[in-house]
């Protein structure tokens, strides 16, 4: 299987990456095009990968062709890729708010497209990442979908409509997390720590918390109350917490990018 990057920024590295550290593909079998050199460049010393001059022969060497460019340019890819298509290309698009009915439109109907949305810790291989499939898509493209994105950390099928939620958790959640890593690490300094360390404890901290919820599959709440002892130091850190409204906060950041991706979404009037 050669898989084929139309756009070589960060989430395409990323995927290509965690192919490569899993073992899934050797970089023979990776090549990207990108109409910016420094990111093909980039893309080429992160992953030994070939870089290619065009789509048309990014699609010539391909079996899965991946389209990682941004929303505003995927009109103008996808009307030069439609000539080059043959029936053996699986059409996978990490481009957020292109519908499959925009790709299907533009492709055509018997094109076989699956949409994903993976997240950018995919390059450690832990990413998260959910994807629906087009009308032609065939449970054996779902099942390739499934094995190179589980190679770079969990996923799972969902029907389309649920893409918008999946940008707003866990597409973009990495960022919320690292501003609660970094707040963490902030609230340790302000308590006297150095903030090497205290960077290292916070990040260390919200690993082993989510690796808990992985691994036990107890609900958070009761994980929370497990280390919550009465009139104790994480009960009055907790209530700090509740007073600054985090809760709400959180879930109206997941909300606003939910919102924000639906947007994205809807045809330009």
């Amino acid at each position: 299987m050669r898989v084929g990057f139309i756009g070589a920024g960060q989430m395409a590295t990323a995927l290509a990456r965690g192919f490569l550290q899993s073992n899934t593909l050797t970089s023979e079998r990776i090549c990207a095009a990108d109409a910016v050199p420094a990111a093909a460049e980039r893309f080429q010393a992160a992953t030994q990968a070939n870089i290619v001059s065009g789509n048309g022969e990014l699609v010539r060497r391909s079996d899965v062709v991946v389209l990682s460019v941004k929303p505003q340019q995927m009109p103008a890819v996808l009307a030069e890729l439609r000539p080059a298509l043959e029936p053996r290309h699986l059409v996978v698009s990490i481009a957020a708010g292109v519908t499959l009915k925009t790709m299907a439109t533009a492709l055509g109907d018997t094109r076989r497209i699956i949409r994903v949305m993976p997240n950018t810790p995919c390059l450690v291989g832990a990413g998260a990442s959910a994807f629906a499939l087009g009308p032609s898509a065939t449970p054996a493209d779902a099942e390739l979908v499934q094995t190179l994105l589980s190679t770079v950390g969990v996923s799972a099928q969902v029907q389309e409509t649920l893409l918008d939620a999946v940008t707003g958790l866990s597409g973009s959640g990495p960022a919320f997390v690292y501003l609660i890593i970094e707040a963490l690490s902030d609230g340790g300094v302000r308590s006297g720590l150095p903030r090497e360390l205290a960077t290292k404890l916070a990040a260390q901290t919200v690993l082993g918390a989510a690796q808990m919820v992985l691994t036990t599959q107890q609900h958070p709440g009761a994980l929370k109350d497990a280390v919550t002892s009465p009139g104790g130091t994480t009960i009055a850190g907790l209530h700090a917490l509740e007073q600054a409204g985090v809760r709400g906060g959180v879930m109206d950041a997941v909300t606003a990018a939910w919102e924000r991706s639906r947007e994205l979404s809807r045809p330009a009037p």
